[in-house]
């Protein structure tokens, strides 16, 4: 049997079957601008699945059968989100992973950790049991860090 799979750059993700039965199969919630918020400041621990183009991507559609997996091997231990690829884009500077697809563990609604890119499957249920039981950190996240007011004065500052 063959599925016909979408082959054009930017098409819609969810023509993808993979994709698809995420939401369709597995009942996870699609999250974007509207309810990224109230998605992820839940209490517990929620997992959000960012997305990309597969075509550009093509890890996107084995993350999109990996990660039902890892929730089968820890059944009710958190809540899942998949962000498709706009709004993946919009949100992967909050949490600075740097591979692509990538998920993110959050625990009521802080930043836990993420794991980038494609994984052997011993290492994404190490790398998952670690961060149920982590505490929620800083995320990695991308860009310049900026100095409050008068920090200009200090040593090696910008503008020193």
């Amino acid at each position: 049997m063959t599925i016909p799979m979408p082959v054009a750059a930017g098409a819609d993700p969810r023509s993808y079957p993979l994709i698809a039965q995420l939401f369709a199969t597995h009942g996870y919630t699609e999250v974007d601008a509207g309810n990224f918020d109230a998605f992820t400041q839940r209490a517990g621990h929620t997992l959000l699945l960012f997305t990309e183009d597969p075509v550009r991507f093509k890890e996107t559609l084995d993350l999109a059968v990996i990660v039902p997996e890892i929730g089968r091997a820890f059944l009710g231990r958190y809540a899942v989100g998949v962000l498709l690829p706009e709004a993946a884009r919009a949100f992967h500077p909050r949490y600075g992973f740097r591979r692509w697809p990538a998920f993110v563990l959050l625990k009521d609604g802080r930043y836990v950790g993420a794991v980038d890119g494609l994984r052997n499957w011993d290492e994404y249920v190490e790398e998952v049991a670690r961060l149920l039981e982590a505490p929620p950190t800083r995320p990695p996240t991308i860009g310049i860090a900026v100095a409050g007011a008068g920090a200009g004065d200090a040593p090696g500052a910008c503008g020193a």
